[in-house]
């Protein structure tokens, strides 16, 4: 265990976490999920929104807080969740690339370019939520004195004065990292330090970067 007054990357801000910044992350790549036209979803567009609805609803109402004594199944539901969202929006990109390959011609500008859009949006949403629930073993795991090696440095963490000693990162700072990989194609103010956060890191912008030069260009190409 480390000395939180000796290191930012160790400090504890609080022994709970609200889980309703991720709730709202979830339900936006539900809502995304469920605009996309039918050809480019898992099954019907409701489908994949009402399931995840059904992990989600249950889990917040059993633990709208993340605490550093939760339940194990909590966690794991909570990973399945994400996880599932993951699929469905990579598949939704496949579809989407197929498409634009096999049948560009009955698929319109607009329809591409705001259906890339949801999915490239669900991307930084799943990865966000992806580094919040895996950095420092999780939620629950980064409110225990004793939680594992951080995942992600932070500018907090090296940089004294900046903030509070008992500093560590919330959902924002995550939704921030995703949106940072996602449009930059690398780490920015943010570093990967462990071999899962790199990998994350790297799928996340091999999925945006294949949205963004394959499917949004094609789109505005058409409407041009």
């Amino acid at each position: 265990m480390h000395d939180s007054d000796s290191s930012h990357a160790w400090g504890v801000a609080s022994n709970k976490e609200p889980r309703w910044p991720a709730t709202l992350a979830m339900l936006g790549a539900a809502l995304l999920n469920f605009i996309l036209p039918g050809k480019y979803t898992l099954g019907p567009p409701w489908l994949v929104p009402l399931l995840e609805l059904a992990i989600l609803i249950p889990l917040y109402i059993s633990s709208p807080y993340r605490t550093a004594d939760e339940n194990r199944w909590q966690g794991i539901f909570a990973n399945l969740l994400i996880g599932f969202a993951n699929v469905a929006n990579v598949v939704s990109l496949l579809f989407l690339v197929r498409e634009l390959v096999f049948n560009a011609k009955n698929t319109t500008g607009p329809e591409l370019l705001y259906s890339s859009a949801a999915i490239w949006l669900t991307n930084i949403l799943v990865f966000s939520l992806w580094y919040w629930e895996l950095d420092r073993g999780g939620p629950d795991d980064r409110l225990r004195d004793d939680h594992p090696a951080p995942d992600f440095l932070f500018p907090q963490m090296v940089t004294p004065g900046c903030a509070h000693p008992s500093w560590s990162p919330k959902f924002i700072d995550y939704l921030y990292l995703g949106f940072t990989d996602a449009t930059a194609f690398s780490p920015t103010d943010v570093m990967p330090l462990s071999g899962w956060a790199k990998m994350m890191m790297l799928a996340e912008a091999v999925i945006s970067l294949a949205t963004i030069t394959i499917v949004a260009s094609r789109a505005i190409n058409i409407i041009a």
